[in-house]
């Protein structure tokens, strides 16, 4: 990922602990190279586990980076959606919401 691309927090922390987070790239690229799903797909699976987590800025993050790999905003919605009935309504509701709010920024 470029560092433009990069969420502001995540350059702060590449700044402040870099050996680190070049290694937490590694393991990134490792997961992507194991196997056949493509980066679209890898970006709607995080999307549901930040989504799980209630973290609105990795929903967010992985929204933006599903559109960027060919997701559709239509798909972006399914795949939070179909999380209704493991993570709750409430949850998927937050999630759609941060999804919205930060895809018209």
């Amino acid at each position: 990922m470029t560092e433009a691309l990069r969420p502001r927090h995540y350059q702060t922390l590449f700044r402040n602990f870099p050996e680190f987070m070049r290694a937490l790239d590694g393991v990134a690229q490792a997961v992507r190279g194991s196997g056949p799903l493509d980066e679209k797909t890898i970006q709607l699976v995080q999307l549901g586990a930040a989504a799980a987590l209630g973290s609105e800025t990795a929903v967010a993050s992985h929204a933006r980076r599903a559109g960027q790999a060919g997701a559709t905003p239509v798909e972006i919605n399914q795949s939070l959606l179909a999380l209704t009935t493991t993570i709750g309504f409430p949850s998927v509701a937050a999630a759609l919401k941060w999804v919205q709010k930060h895809l018209e920024e």
